[in-house]
């Protein structure tokens, strides 16, 4: 392992200079490297190797001969929950540097960084817990006497491909579940953050999995469009956009490959007459602007009875203006910058739309005075907004907030429903049960009354154009096994 990484004394991130194939780490097919650009800085701080298509036609090959040859799927499932255990451990001991590297890479502040890979152990644990429990193998009774036995067995290799805005939390989600089915996997990071998860394989190879169950090649979208399409894969997990989900799943389905997809959201928090408006205040801004806004579930709809429009406005922008923005490894900053300058011209683009459109712009808007490097966006909140509204209907994925007002209660449901996306929500109240009432009415995939979060201990996923299946919990696992009957013994 010693030399797979080498140290960039100038960023204190580390630059690698080989992949991770089938737990070994091995020279790139090309001489092609990603310069990992900080989004603080404007700077390069590492180097990583670009994967190509021969790379990843070895990983898949590698997958392939452990899957159908080698011990790992045919372990008893506490085996393999005691080796995810171990993963859990090695993960544990290089947080402090993948929070460093997530920051560096992604431009996310301490708070968050340190969320998102506590988030990570949990998802260990978590799927090492539940691979002991999971029925695998049950008998039923037939209509005529006879017996079947259901048996449930992992689906084969799979394809795991993630973004950048969480990158080792998100890889942990998938990977974890599919090797508790035991499956086989290649992972291939987005090429905006792929240092942070070049250490996660480093716990991997540490925590001594056989050869060939895991392998990390970042690269770009044409070599996710390889691996996607390659024969030999069983499964694909995407995380993502939803248009480039609806390119996974057009690739999938010209060879009906097996498809998870979580893709993006446009998630509302509805606050009832009787809510408490400062504690919504609260809850929802940071729903909105943590990691820069660059969260798939984050609360971007604020829907509010119109007679109390101005009352919650005036609340949520002294919560956000309140934020300090800046750079994310100084203590006290909140909002960092945004991941790319492409990210930043897109969430510029839809604040300059948001005012053609009408809205009314109530803070925010611009750049962070006194920021002269780095990708930023102020923190961004619009009034009298109409659900109609492309600010209303289409993911920003930046610190954008849009107040939508509404007449009854049937109407804020309506308005909630009125999206394309289906992914998280909220409801504020301060009587649970007409929180709960209303929660069951929104379609959305994981929904919180009084409360905002991300449960990857749970089944999470969306409706509608959210994607497809669910990640966390037993579901999470069952996404990775198929089901076998066997009838006449």
């Amino acid at each position: 392992m010693s030399n797979a990484v080498q140290e960039r004394a100038d960023s204190g991130v580390r630059s690698f200079d080989k992949l991770f194939v089938g737990g070994r780490w091995v020279p790139p097919a090309t001489d092609e490297v990603i310069e990992v650009v900080s989004p603080i800085t404007e700077e390069v701080v590492a180097t990583v190797p670009a994967a190509g298509p021969a790379d990843m036609d070895a990983a898949v090959a590698a997958a392939r001969r452990a899957f159908d040859e080698g011990p790992w799927p045919r372990m008893a499932p506490a085996e393999r929950a005691a080796a995810l255990r171990r993963v859990a451990e090695e993960v544990g001991r290089r947080i402090p540097e993948m929070e460093a590297s997530f920051t560096a890479e992604i431009g996310a502040p301490e708070m968050i960084s340190k969320a998102f890979h506590a988030n990570a152990t949990a998802i260990w644990d978590d799927a090492a817990t539940l691979a002991g429990t999971i029925v695998l193998e049950e008998q039923r009774a037939l209509p005529d006497g006879a017996i079947a036995t259901v048996v449930r067995e992992p689906v084969g290799v799979a394809a795991v491909i993630i973004p950048w805005n969480g990158p080792v939390a998100t890889a942990s989600l998938k990977i974890a579940p599919a090797l508790a089915a035991g499956c086989t996997v290649v992972l291939k990071p987005a090429p905006e953050g792929p240092v942070s998860v070049l250490v996660l394989a480093e716990a991997l190879e540490a925590a001594g999995l056989p050869e060939g169950v895991v392998s990390v090649l970042p690269g770009g979208r044409e070599v996710g469009e390889h691996l996607v399409r390659h024969p030999d894969v069983d499964k694909v997990s995407f995380t993502g956009s939803t248009v480039a989900g609806r390119r996974v799943m057009q690739l999938c389905g010209e060879r009906i490959a097996r498809v998870t997809l979580e893709l993006g959201g446009k998630s509302a928090a509805i606050v009832l007459p009787d809510a408490d408006v400062a504690a919504v205040a609260q809850t929802v801004t940071f729903a909105n602007i943590g990691n820069s806004g660059q969260v798939c579930a984050a609360l971007t709809r604020l829907v509010v009875p119109r007679d109390r429009q101005e009352e919650v406005v005036e609340a949520v922008r002294g919560v956000m203006e309140s934020v300090r923005v800046g750079d994310p490894r100084e203590e006290g900053v909140l909002v960092g910058p945004l991941a790319a300058e492409r990210q930043r011209e897109r969430v510029e683009g839809y604040i300059r739309t948001g005012i053609e459109e009408g809205a009314r712009l109530v803070t925010g808007g611009g750049r962070p005075e006194g920021l002269d490097r780095g990708w930023y966006v102020q923190p961004t909140l619009f009034a009298d907004v109409d659900n109609s509204m492309r600010i209303a209907q289409e993911e920003i994925f930046g610190p954008v907030l849009v107040v939508i007002p509404y007449d009854t209660v049937d109407d804020a449901v309506r308005i909630a429903n009125d999206s394309p996306y289906g992914l998280s929500g909220a409801v504020f109240t301060a009587d649970p049960a007409l929180g709960e009432s209303v929660a069951r009415r929104v379609r959305t995939g994981q929904i919180y009354v009084n409360d905002w979060g991300m449960c990857v201990t749970q089944p999470f996923g969306g409706f509608k154009q959210s994607g497809l299946g669910r990640e966390g919990g037993l579901e999470g696992i069952g996404a990775f096994l198929e089901t076998k009957v066997i009838q006449g013994i």
